[in-house]
């Protein structure tokens, strides 16, 4: 299990100052169980900092999965930190936050000097991707270790039809798994809908952030994400 410490530092930047710290979140995610720490440092800077990377890098024992988009800025500083892995995300100024899956497939060139400079650097490379057959087979062509699939459809479709989505994500997590990448998934998963998911047996990590961040609010950070690595767990 990745936690996805970015909405504790939107917390902090809406007033300024340093409370509540990211990286303070991050020890206490791993006391609680978790295997990776994922931060989000978009180029305008809204929750994640260059000086929480700087931070998060120099502090956490945990694994780092930095998200970035695929920018000359962001491949200058993941080379430069060397974090455990690095997921190339889609990233639009607009957006509330991280809108659907990566092409893959439609920005094989743009995208294959990311993921060529990031694996030369010893780097694991990710993909957000929609859970499609095209997108696997352009991560395949791309050369990336690992896809991370895009949860969001799944957690936000009505229920009648939520399992056709499962359907498509564990299709293409045994796509990849038959290619030799390692699927990952993750966005909009809750308590309830989380298991299904934990489930599939090729996926291999799961990222959560926002809503253990929203569910701390009311049970503590700890509880948060305890009961979330529980229900994963169950699941397998």
């Amino acid at each position: 299990m990745g936690v996805n410490i970015d909405h504790v530092a939107t917390i902090r930047n809406a007033r300024g100052g340093d409370h509540p710290d990211p990286v303070r979140a991050a020890v206490l995610a791993a006391e609680a169980g978790a295997d990776g720490i994922t931060a989000h440092l978009r180029e305008d800077r809204r929750h994640i900092t260059d000086r929480d990377i700087d931070r998060l890098m120099a502090e956490i024992d945990l694994p780092l999965n930095l998200e970035m988009a695929a920018t000359e800025e962001m491949l200058a500083i993941a080379l430069r930190h060397k974090p455990h892995a690095a997921c190339i995300v889609p990233e639009h100024r607009e957006e509330r936050t991280t809108e659907g899956g990566l092409d893959a497939a439609g920005q094989h060139n743009h995208l294959a000097y990311f993921t060529d400079k990031l694996g030369a650097a010893g780097i694991r490379v990710s993909l957000f991707i929609e859970p499609s057959e095209r997108q696997v087979e352009a991560a395949l062509r791309l050369g990336a270790p690992v896809v991370e699939f895009h949860t969001g459809r799944y957690a936000h479709v009505e229920r009648e039809v939520r399992a056709a989505e499962l359907k498509r994500i564990a299709d293409c997590a045994a796509l990849a798994v038959k290619n030799g990448i390692e699927p990952h998934a993750g966005h909009g998963l809750t308590f309830d809908n989380v298991v299904p998911v934990a489930a599939i047996p090729q996926i291999a990590e799961l990222n959560i952030g926002h809503f253990l961040i929203g569910e701390a609010i009311f049970t503590g950070l700890d509880a948060s994400v305890r009961r979330m690595r529980e229900l994963m767990d169950q699941a397998r």
